[in-house]
């Protein structure tokens, strides 16, 4: 019997990692100030309308006014394991808060121009259940910009506990996965990657410029 069945069910739930340490840039990225928001506000405006409702993996106290009646959702796994340790607790939460949920899309908090329609082009791109869909541009692969199978939570923790790098990419190459190139924006400044993201304090003046260029409508 051909099976017509959807590849991936709603509502699609997401869940923004903010739960790092930020030790290049000095201080909790999702508090920084872009344009006079915190960098987690900006994400949050960018996903909202992308997705059914949003979270937040936080293990400090949430940037005052930034998130609002938002969910803030702790690592299940302590010990600031890295980014994979966000994808496991966004898996977890969404298992437990939206069980008809198929897949999670996870966001980082430092990357505030992200496309506005990141989800929809990779939920387009899945051809499988229970794929892996990563965002991509301008030849690199953005493994935190991904929808990512809820069922997959056991074997990630139980990978997340034997494989000493706990590399995202290595963690993706065990699974089907698709991957989605975004273009790079041409701009009276040159050509922008929407994935640029913020890791120094001179990454943060840079985004200020783009942001400017932006909102002043000189793009």
């Amino acid at each position: 019997m051909l099976d017509t069945s959807p590849l991936i069910s709603t509502p699609l739930p997401a869940v923004i990692l903010a739960g790092g340490l930020s030790r290049r840039m000095g201080s909790p990225k999702s508090r920084l100030s872009l344009g006079g928001s915190t960098m987690l506000a900006r994400i949050i405006e960018r996903l909202r309308p992308q997705v059914t409702n949003v979270a937040v993996n936080l293990n400090t106290e949430p940037p005052d006014g930034s998130i609002g009646d938002l969910a803030v959702i702790a690592d299940t796994v302590p010990g600031f394991l890295g980014p994979l340790a966000g994808v496991l607790t966004a898996m977890r939460h969404v298992a437990a808060s939206t069980p008809k949920a198929s897949h999670v899309v996870v966001v980082p908090t430092d990357t505030p121009f992200f496309p506005d329609d990141l989800v929809a082009r990779l939920i387009g791109a899945l051809t499988r259940r229970q794929q892996i869909a990563v965002a991509a541009s301008a030849g690199q692969m953005h493994p935190l910009f991904a929808l990512w199978p809820v069922a997959l939570a056991d074997d990630l923790e139980s990978w997340m506990k034997n494989d000493p790098k706990r590399r995202v990419r290595a963690f993706i190459e065990r699974h089907a996965s698709v991957t989605v190139d975004f273009p790079v924006i041409m701009t009276s400044k040159g050509a922008f990657d929407p994935f640029f993201n913020v890791n120094t304090p001179a990454d943060l003046t840079e985004a200020e410029e783009w942001l400017n260029l932006f909102e002043g409508g000189k793009a």
